[in-house]
């Protein structure tokens, strides 16, 4: 049995009162567990396996698959406020997709972890913006170990993932850049040429 914190990237139904939730934590990676009972009106877990949400997680490890089982999950943080917002909410689920497409399963992932709930932090109290999601994007290739001097983070992302998900057209389209993201220089910090 393992407990570890927990953020929940995805919950799909498994059966009329049952959910596969994935994970991201820290020391695991990406994880899927199932949650038998979940969906009953009178589950202990109603309300506590919702997207975004920061959990603490005890699971028991499958021995034949990557399907865990999931014994306890105690909410510690469901950031309210990125619910307030579409942008917000679109802009979360966007970091979530990207991090599914560029990370493996059963992996830690503890610089990834932390920098989603930094993410989450900043969405539940700030409204979403080209700004963010320029520094997500840039900050999810530096520790994935995919950056060049001078080329942007997006050029790097496009060749990583072939295809950037379609969610991101969407979200340039109602983020409005400020006028330091409407600059030409590159999105990551990379030393300037010595002259």
């Amino acid at each position: 049995m393992f407990q570890t914190p927990a953020i929940v990237l995805r919950r799909t139904r498994l059966t009329e009162t049952s959910l596969i939730v994935t994970w991201l934590t820290p020391d695991h990676g990406r994880i899927k567990t199932v949650s038998k009972g979940a969906l009953r009106p009178k589950s202990r877990l109603a309300g506590v396996l919702d997207l975004f949400h920061r959990c603490e997680i005890q699971f028991q490890p499958s021995r034949t698959s990557d399907l865990h089982s999931l014994k306890e999950a105690t909410l510690i943080h469901a950031f309210p406020g990125i619910r307030t917002e579409y942008a917000r909410i679109s802009l979360g689920a966007y970091a979530v997709e990207l991090i599914e497409r560029c990370t493996e399963s059963d992996t830690p992932l503890p610089e990834i972890f932390d920098l989603l709930e930094r993410a989450l932090g900043f969405l539940n109290s700030s409204p979403a913006s080209h700004k963010a999601l320029l520094r997500f994007e840039s900050e999810l290739v530096r520790l994935l170990g995919m950056t060049q001097p001078g080329v942007s983070a997006e050029i790097t992302l496009e060749s990583i993932l072939r295809r950037l998900p379609a969610s991101r057209l969407e979200l340039l389209g109602r983020l409005v850049p400020t006028q330091n993201t409407l600059r030409k220089a590159p999105i990551l910090d990379s030393p300037k040429p010595s002259q």
